[in-house]
């Protein structure tokens, strides 16, 4: 090639022959031009200074070369139609770039709202994933990759231990609803999905309803008393006074042992005041089980439960010696029949005397009087295999164990009595005043058990 031959404006088309190349800048630039072969580069000036460049030599400095055209040719011709193409060449593909370009959010945990109850136990395995402040209450959404009867069985534990009132289990995916102080807390766990579970913490202050106002008026009647109104209004919870079919004919027989009482006294309760669809609170359970137990097993003192006496030292903070009911639900817990600190449930500080028993509470605490074992490990496959519960993962771990054993005992399993056949146990669902009392109607296994009506023909053992 003729070094000193005019120099090309146009570039050269590739390939370039022996390495040869050379090429030029637009007019006006600074940049005037270079040529040169894959062994060296030469000639090429920058404001009218020549620069020889020994360093460049052989394949990088080709590169270098063809780096440094494309650098100065976009940068002093950036006007020009050549140099407008070529930087049209290099330009980002606008069809490579994704739609969403922006930069993806944060992953980082959201921080709890602001002013969160210290009170609420936190699961340690969930993530917060949003907040909302509705109807005067704040809902926090969780996630966790937990089974939901283990997030189930953490909350029951520890608003127990931290002094919560469980008011109620409610109804659907509503696991239950606990108060403290003027603070009510909803939990609701959603169906376990393959990627977790989902649940809410739904929380405020519990607010009363406005008194009416006690400024008389000339021209207003006189409002009727609260007592006047609730003697005309009964209250929800006082039940219905129709026994379901399939339960009345054991629900007489277990009255007429005369162990249902009222209260702690002895007060025995007759089929007319019986209120069989009232929900029916722990304490009233726990006195009705050790009653019944002992009564079935009146010439057997081996398979009573012995009742505390006051001085024992309480298993539960709110059951003091004092407690009316203390004899019975001690008794229950030192006898391993209820968790309770007493049975390495460490969590479990308080007993909610008055809080609903629950369906699951209500299979734990009367298989162990069925069996008189303690209670074998299961899973939540062999409970839907068994019972064909769709809702066993919802199922606390420990009472799992007790309505797996309960399948054993054919027609006459607790389960099947009460609620007859389902498929649904709905753990956390509130037991009747009728439907405790038939669990209470039949106690032990298959063929070796003792009913209600068999315990009348029993005599009564002197004291």
């Amino acid at each position: 090639m003729n070094r000193h031959q005019p120099i090309s404006t146009n570039p050269p088309s590739p390939p370039y022959k022996g390495g040869d190349f050379q090429y030029s800048s637009c007019k006006g630039g600074n940049f005037q031009g270079f040529s040169g072969n894959g062994n060296d580069i030469q000639n090429f000036s920058s404001g009218g200074e020549n620069i020889q460049s020994p360093l460049l030599k052989g394949v990088g400095g080709f590169l270098f070369g063809t780096l440094l055209v494309l650098l100065t040719f976009t940068g002093g011709c950036a006007n020009t139609p050549n140099a407008q193409d070529l930087e049209r060449t290099f330009a980002a593909d606008p069809k490579l770039s994704s739609p969403n370009s922006s930069p993806s959010p944060s992953q980082s945990p959201l921080n709890l709202p602001e002013g969160f109850p210290k009170e609420i136990p936190l699961y340690p395995q969930a993530q917060l994933k949003s907040s909302t402040f509705q109807n005067a209450k704040q809902i926090t959404r969780w996630e966790s990759g937990d089974p939901s009867n283990l997030i189930q069985s953490f909350y029951g534990r520890e608003l127990r231990s931290r002094n919560w009132q469980i008011n109620s289990a409610a109804t659907n995916d509503t696991t239950l609803v606990a108060s403290r102080d003027t603070l009510q807390l909803q939990l609701t766990i959603k169906p376990q999905t393959a990627s977790g579970t989902e649940f809410t913490l739904e929380y405020g202050q519990i607010t009363s309803s406005p008194s009416p106002s006690t400024t008389p008026s000339s021209n207003s009647s006189p409002s009727p008393s609260p007592t006047q109104s609730s003697s005309i209004n009964p209250s929800p919870t006082s039940g219905d006074s129709s026994i379901p079919a399939p339960m009345r004919s054991v629900v007489e027989e277990v009255l007429t042992l005369g162990v249902i009482t009222s209260d702690a006294s002895g007060t025995k309760i007759s089929l007319g005041q019986l209120e069989p669809n009232k929900v029916i609170t722990r304490r009233e359970y726990a006195r009705w089980l050790v009653a019944t137990n002992n009564r079935i097993y009146n010439n057997q003192p081996g398979q009573q439960v012995r009742l505390a006496t006051n001085t024992d030292q309480p298993a539960f903070s709110d059951i003091a010696g004092k407690d009316p009911d203390f004899g019975a639900i001690q008794g229950l817990a030192e006898a391993g029949l209820i968790p309770s600190r007493l049975s390495g449930d460490q969590a479990i500080a308080t007993f909610n005397p008055d809080a609903p028993v629950t369906r699951e509470q209500l299979i734990l605490w009367k298989i162990p009087l069925d069996t008189r074992q303690a209670l074998p490990t299961t899973s939540i496959e062999a409970v839907q295999q068994t019972w064909g519960f769709q809702d066993a993962a919802r199922i606390d771990p420990l009472a799992l164990r007790a309505v797996a054993t309960d399948f054993q005992n054919g027609s006459l399993a607790n389960i099947r009595r009460v609620f007859g056949f389902t498929t649904l146990f709905q753990p956390q669902r509130p037991v009747t005043r009728a439907e405790a009392i038939t669990t209470l109607w039949y106690f032990g296994s298959q063929g070796r058990g003792i009913s209600a009506k068999d315990a009348q023909q029993i005599p009564l053992r002197s004291p």
